[in-house]
Formats: C-alpha cells, structure tokens, sequence
C-alpha cells in the first residue's frame, strides 16, 4: 500500500507543486488546473500514438500547460478579467482544444512505451514508477530552488507578497503573474502527462476535481512540515502528495467504492482546513485559562495589580501570536 502511494505520490507532486506557487506564492486561486491537467495528458497520448518518442511527447506536454498558463495571465494582467474568472474561461476552453487534440473523449496507448518501460523489466511496476518519479520531482526542485534563489524568483515572490510594493520598487509585476501562471500550469500538464502514462490512457474528464487534490495536498503538505526556506515548503508539498495518496489508498482500503474517491478528496480539503482552526482555538483556550489562574494566584497573594498586568500581557500576546498562525 505505502510503495503504491509513494509512488503515485511522486507522479501528483508536480501538479501540488504548480497549485503552490498560484495558490502560495502569488496568492491566486487558479481554476486553469482543471483544464491544463488533461491538457497535458492528451497531447502527450496523442503524440505518442502518432509515433513521437516519450521524452518528447511528454516535454511538448509541459510546454502546452506554459502555453494555457500564459493565457490565463494575459486574461488577468492584460485584459483586467478577476483571476478566478480568467480561469474558468481558460479552463472552459481548453475543454473544446482537449477534444481536438484527442478525436474524442477517450484515447488508451496501445503498444507504445512510456518512461517507465526504460527500466529493467526485472524491477515490479511500482518500483519503475517511484524511480521516474524520483528522477522527475528531483529535477524539477533544483531548477526551482534555483530559479527562487535568482533575481526572477525573488521577483516571483515580492509580487505575491506586495504587488504594489514591488510595482514600486520597479519590478514588473505583471510580467512576474504570467510567469508564475505560466510555470504552475506547465507543472500541473506534466503531472497530467505522468499520470496518462501510468494509467494507460488520457481522458476529456481527468481534470474533474485536479484543484480540490492539488489544495488538498498543499495543506496536508503545511500540516506536517513547516518553514519558512523555499526548499522546505518544496518538499512539503512533495510529502503532502504522498500523504494525501496514502489517505486515499487507506480509505479505499476500508471498503469505500472508487465513485466516493470525489467525495473523499472533498472530506480530507475539509479536515485539513479545518485543522489548524481547531488548534488555533484550543492555544486560545489554555493561554485564557493559563491567565485566569495565574490572575487568581494574584488575588490570593495580594498582588492582583502587578500579576494582573503580567498575566494581560502574556494573554494578549498569546492571542496575537495565535491569530497571526
């Protein structure tokens, strides 16, 4: 069951990878996912059928996601249309350039190798997916960590934390959300062109429900593992995919049929939202009720005034320092 999740895990990372720096960095909900996730799975199948090599159908795969990540941002930053907006008109129409792109709703591989099938055939199936996922996920968090450590990724970051702060320190705010859009669509279609090979086939409705996964998986990813580095909140969301698919596989392994798997993702988006607001509260309660009796030790003593003063203190920055987390 672990090695199953570990490695399908590894094959949704770059797509809770691209929800991240939207979602994250950039602090915009971005509706695209749904559309640049099939995206890049049927033109992967396509290319493929019509006899190009893997490694190539699955590159042109990442690059059509840049290009319907570049048009959500032009439909944002140029054009002025709501971000949530600009991603549902690009998500509605990738729908129609899905079915173009395949013939019709459904296209399975055939006799065609995927990269798994570069391997040594003695290895079990899983084993090649975790090594290709390995392999992928490795390489997309250097260039990342790379790319976040140049003036373009500080640029990238300063936008998402102050767009008008950063417009005045000279930095092209605009051209900074294209890009952002432009490499978290690419993620999300390559994690769309994995998942087609691993499956066998690319379908018009693998997108249903990509964005609810990919949050879902970023805040699994927040829950377990907190930093500040960039290289920490990566790997978070790497385990986040994992951990998300282990619940599911846990789930579907307590009886639920695949149809409820949906709904599932649903429930865990729900529980892992819910969560650091119920650890909130409880902070809350303990540091009111810490104050409370270190107010009643103070009365008793004699020293209400002083321990009052000290208790308020303490029980305001308790509050403060809850609400900020």
């Amino acid at each position: 069951m672990f090695i199953s999740s570990l490695g399908q895990g590894l094959l949704w990372a770059p797509l809770v990878i691209g929800v991240f720096i939207t979602f994250r960095i950039l602090d915009i909900p971005d509706l695209t996912t749904e559309g640049s996730f099939p995206l890049g799975a049927a033109t992967t199948i396509s290319l493929m059928i019509h006899g190009q090599s893997t490694l190539i159908a699955t590159i042109a795969g990442f690059v059509v996601g840049c290009v319907a990540g570049i048009v959500t941002g032009v439909l944002d930053t140029k054009l002025k249309i709501p971000s949530l907006l600009a991603g549902i008109l690009t998500m509605t129409g990738l729908y129609s350039v899905n079915m173009h792109i395949m013939g019709k709703s459904n296209v399975p591989l055939l006799d065609q190798k995927v990269l798994t099938s570069y391997l040594p055939e003695s290895l079990s199936s899983d084993i090649q997916t975790i090594i290709i996922g390995l392999i992928i996920v490795a390489i997309i968090l250097g260039l990342l960590y790379s790319m976040f450590k140049t003036r373009l990724g500080l640029s990238l970051m300063a936008t998402g934390n102050n767009k008008s702060m950063s417009a005045a320190n000279g930095i092209q705010t605009d051209r900074m959300i294209i890009f952002g859009y432009m490499i978290s669509n690419g993620l999300i279609a390559l994690s769309g062109s994995l998942i087609a090979q691993s499956n066998g086939y690319a379908d018009i409705g693998m997108g249903i429900g990509t964005i609810v996964i990919g949050l879902a998986s970023v805040l699994v990813g927040e829950i377990f593992f907190r930093g500040r580095k960039i290289l920490v909140r990566l790997l978070a969301m790497v385990f986040g995919a994992i951990i998300y698919r282990l619940l599911l596989t846990i789930a579907m392994g307590l009886g639920f049929p695949p149809d409820d798997l949906k709904i599932l993702s649903a429930v865990i988006l729900i529980i892992v939202i819910c969560v650091p607001i119920v650890q909130n509260r409880i902070k809350t309660k303990k540091q009111l009720k810490e104050y409370l009796s270190e107010l009643s030790k103070g009365e008793t003593y004699g020293q209400s005034e002083e321990i009052r003063n000290i208790g308020s203190k303490k029980f305001t920055k308790g509050i403060l320092s809850g609400n900020r987390e």
